[in-house]
């Protein structure tokens, strides 16, 4: 888990990242293959704008099963931090999961509370950091992220696609 520092006690807006901050193409994890969501840079600074921190929580499979090490999915986020930054966005952190119980490395192979539907890097984000449940939610494009979400106990969105920064303009007038 990684974080940049952020003001005491604000609520949280957790986004899954394949399928919410970028395009799912199934283990994405080439920096030059990467697509992101349409509208998710003005979204994020929509959350930012609304005293969000942004926290990204993913489960990241293709580890366990070889497809990709944890040093590439490091990379990756530290990529996707530089370009939110360079758009005016500020992601505040990721965490991610590397375990399944089905990987094909052993190193890997375990069932795990960070991996989703469990809420583990949930609560870690929310016991570890100057977060609030109160006022947090999280956004996923799975059944598994809402569960989540859930077992954490906040709300959780299920983002059907199209664009983000429409998706959350509703879900803070709602709010």
């Amino acid at each position: 888990m990684t974080t940049l520092p952020s003001p005491m006690g604000r609520p949280c807006a957790f986004l899954d990242r394949d399928g919410v901050l970028i395009e799912d193409t199934g283990y994405p994890h080439r920096i030059e293959e990467i697509r992101w969501i349409p509208g998710i840079m003005p979204a994020i600074r929509r959350l930012n704008a609304a005293g969000m921190a942004v926290c990204i929580v993913t489960n990241q499979a293709g580890v366990a099963r070889g497809k990709y090490d944890q040093a590439t999915v490091a990379r990756v986020h530290v990529w996707m931090a530089e370009q939110a930054r360079a758009a005016g966005a500020r992601i505040d952190g990721f965490a991610y999961c590397p375990f399944h119980e089905k990987a094909e490395d052993e190193r890997y192979r375990r069932a795990s509370p960070r991996r989703k539907p469990g809420p583990g890097m949930i609560e870690d984000w929310l016991a570890n950091f100057p977060l609030r449940r109160e006022g947090s939610f999280l956004i996923g494009d799975r059944e598994t992220d809402l569960q989540a979400a859930a077992a954490a106990g906040i709300p959780g969105h299920l983002f059907p696609g199209g664009d983000m920064d429409e998706f959350v303009s509703r879900l803070l007038v709602a709010a």
